[in-house]
């Protein structure tokens, strides 16, 4: 009886090291960059966001104003994700960061509309922060070299981040 387990059991353990390979075919997606859209950071909704231009005519030097706004977005950062500037409306942008660098969006959402909630603020932006973010963009060392002044600008830090 002994010797018929001893079997068993040998047949069992030579079944479970078997290496039974299966082949699946897979196929290449159309484009190499998933879709954007989605939902990034706090969990937000549509309703109640205004046009980002809009904040051009809320804001003076030093203000701070708690809004969900909507707009297209221009460029993002091509290392991580950790900022997207968004249009305003006559050649301005907006550069949007996100909460306590909790959550960054993808590389590839330039083009696409945000909305976002969060903190809008006037205030200047100093010459080594306008050279990373260039440099962060991808733009050549001559283009970096040519920032030399700060820049007034309206800044936003983000909660919460729909791409659509």
């Amino acid at each position: 009886m002994l010797k018929y387990f001893a079997i068993t059991g040998m047949l069992l353990l030579a079944i479970a090291c078997t290496n039974k390979t299966e082949t699946t075919e897979t196929t290449e997606p159309e484009t190499s960059e998933e879709s954007p859209t989605g939902f990034f950071g706090e969990k937000i909704t549509e309703e109640g966001a205004i046009e980002a231009s809009e904040l051009l005519t809320m804001l003076k030097e030093g203000d701070s104003v708690f809004v969900k706004v909507r707009g297209t977005i221009n460029e993002c950062c091509q290392k991580k994700g950790c900022w997207m500037d968004v249009d305003l409306g006559n050649g301005k942008t907006m550069v949007v960061r996100f909460k306590d660098y909790e959550f960054f969006v993808p590389k590839n959402s330039a083009g696409y509309t945000a909305i976002m909630e969060g903190y809008a603020k006037l205030e200047v932006q100093d010459v080594e922060w306008l050279r990373h973010k260039a440099q962060d963009a991808g733009k050549s060392a001559e283009e970096i070299a040519a920032i030399t002044q700060p820049d007034t600008s309206i800044t936003f830090m983000a909660n919460g981040v729909i791409i659509k």
